[in-house]
């Protein structure tokens, strides 16, 4: 028995007219989402990023070179409020990571762009991210894996789905 078991065991014996059952693949996802988070976070500290500065240098790294977005791409692709992204953007410029550039198509706005430094550094950090992931899942075997893969991509167009 885990936590989130004794948790609706609580409910069930409280309140049996309730099914609880959602309630205890809810809890263990958002435990399990703090519990990778964490370990993550582990691997952001060694390289002196966050989550978000990970976020922001890796939505342009994957982006393919030139390894620039515009401001709007950005907010799109890591769905974050637009001020909330002006500070991303502020930070990584003060640690040279990322370039604000005037954009040629339009000279109101602008491009931020990984620095040689930003690019050298989301290069590591990737790799040490993926191998962190990759150690938190080893002990699924694969055929799990593509089925927990399976599910959650299920439950998530549920969701979407139910919200939109």
């Amino acid at each position: 028995m885990d936590h989130v078991d004794f948790i609706t065991d609580q409910w069930a014996r409280e309140r049996p007219d309730l099914d609880v059952s959602a309630m205890g693949i809810i809890g263990r996802v958002a435990r399990l989402y703090l519990a990778y988070q964490e370990a993550m976070q582990v691997t952001f500290s060694r390289y002196g990023l966050n989550a978000a500065k990970f976020d922001v240098l890796a939505t342009l790294r994957r982006s393919g070179a030139p390894y620039r977005l515009s401001p709007g791409d950005l907010l799109k692709a890591t769905m974050v409020a637009s001020g909330t992204m002006t500070n991303r953007i502020s930070r990584l410029e003060a640690e040279g990571l990322v370039l604000r550039l005037i954009n040629p198509d339009d000279s109101r706005s602008f491009l931020i762009e990984l620095s040689a430094d930003g690019l050298a550094l989301i290069d590591r950090v990737v790799e040490d991210h993926v191998a962190t992931q990759e150690r938190l899942l080893a002990p699924m075997p694969n055929q799990e894996r593509t089925a927990l893969k399976t599910l959650l991509s299920r439950a998530q167009a549920a969701v979407e789905k139910s919200s939109g």
